[in-house]
């Protein structure tokens, strides 16, 4: 009874049919709590995601927008002028004697005999003159001459017999002296007259316009029948003479190489129309002051021409001794005009611009010779922009292909 009673309390089997048992609630618990960890996992990897893509494009924004707003510039190093051991200025060639010819004489022109380009020896005629306003003076003053000559006799013939009436005291000291005053007078009267007609057989010399020199005729003014003024003021010239060998050159050296040339040096003329060829001449002279207003030094130079090849009046380029110690040269474009003087800007090696105050020894238009504010390392901008200002940051171009080389 008992055992029947314990086999009836037993619970019946929910699946009959089945001989495997139910997993505990515990693993179950455990699967969702994983699976709930994965999605956070996979919320906080997606938004980290987000936070560092917007990270990055922050910084790429950054970069771009510095790399942008950095400016970029062209730099050069200063060349010496220790191994350039002349100076190469501009020069102008002068005939070594140069002259206008113009008339002493007031007339027309008869006739020329010598046309530009001509060569001519001293004292060959060069022109004609026809002054009869001349030739009437000289045929008057000739009888004023030959009148006033005439009355020296009577009044030398006059005093001697009024000397010899005074001896025997026919007359008195006071008529003596009349007549003495008055032979004086007719003497002092005909050297006047004489002196006339020298002044005007001088100017009927000047009728014939002569060579002063022997040279070229570089210019011809007149033609036949011009009406000739004389002397040089507002007249114009008949001629223009110049002597052509030797030649002169006339330099303006810099104040800054005054004390570096010297009489008796040699020098090299080129002119741009006469390629390869070379011109050499010597400095004879110095002038003994500066210019005031361009603070150069007048030299010359005389350049032998014997086969004419150079021309007076032309534009040439002189190679002179250049000064003893050595100077820096940069392109004319880097200078920086400010209200504190000339400035160059420089670039350090972090990249850190530095505006050096200069000293100008010389301007060459393409290039400066700098005396003192830079240092032949220094990195010198070219082309700087009028904002640059001392501290900016620069990145410097590179340089193309094939300027690494020059």
């Amino acid at each position: 009874m008992t055992k029947k009673s314990h086999a009836s309390l037993a619970i019946p089997d929910p699946d009959p049919g089945h001989g495997h048992a139910l997993p505990p609630r515990g693993r179950e618990w455990k699967r969702a709590k994983i699976a709930v960890a994965i999605v956070l996992i996979l919320l906080a990897l997606g938004a980290l995601r987000t936070v560092l893509a917007n990270w990055l494009q922050t910084r790429a924004v950054a970069a771009v927008t510095e790399h942008n707003a950095r400016e970029y510039v062209n730099v050069v190093l200063p060349t010496s002028t220790k191994d350039n051991g002349n100076t190469l200025l501009p020069g102008t060639l002068r005939g070594f004697v140069e002259s206008p010819i113009y008339a002493r004489a007031t007339g027309y022109l008869l006739h020329w005999y010598v046309d530009i380009g001509a060569q001519v020896k001293q004292g060959q005629l060069l022109a004609d003159l026809d002054t009869p306003e001349i030739d009437q003076e000289l045929a008057q003053a000739l009888a004023q001459r030959d009148q006033t000559k005439s009355s020296l006799g009577l009044a030398k013939s006059s005093l001697d017999r009024w000397q010899q009436l005074r001896q025997r005291d026919a007359v008195s000291q006071q008529e003596l002296d009349e007549r003495q005053s008055t032979y004086t007078q007719d003497v002092s009267n005909l050297a006047a007259a004489d002196a006339n007609v020298r002044r005007l057989q001088q100017l009927e010399s000047f009728k014939r316009i002569l060579a002063p020199f022997a040279g070229v005729v570089t210019q011809r003014n007149v033609d036949v029948g011009d009406l000739i003024d004389a002397g040089g003021g507002t007249s114009r010239a008949l001629f223009a003479l110049a002597q052509v060998d030797p030649l002169r050159v006339y330099v303006q050296l810099p104040q800054a190489y005054a004390q570096g040339v010297k009489a008796g040096q040699p020098v090299v003329v080129v002119q741009a129309e006469l390629p390869g060829q070379q011109f050499h001449g010597t400095v004879t002279h110095i002038s003994g002051a500066i210019d005031v207003a361009t603070r150069s030094l007048q030299v010359e130079v005389t350049l032998p021409n014997s086969d004419g090849r150079l021309r007076p009046g032309a534009y040439v380029q002189v190679s002179l001794p250049a000064v003893a110690h050595a100077r820096l040269m940069v392109p004319g474009n880097a200078l920086l005009f400010r209200a504190e003087g000339p400035r160059l800007a420089v670039v350090d090696a972090n990249g850190t611009v530095h505006l050096h105050a200069v000293v100008i020894a010389q301007d060459l238009g393409q290039t400066l010779e700098i005396e003192t504010g830079i240092e032949a390392t220094d990195k010198v901008i070219v082309n700087p922009s009028d904002s640059i200002a001392d501290g900016d940051r620069v990145s410097i171009t590179p340089p193309k292909k094939g300027q690494e080389a020059s």
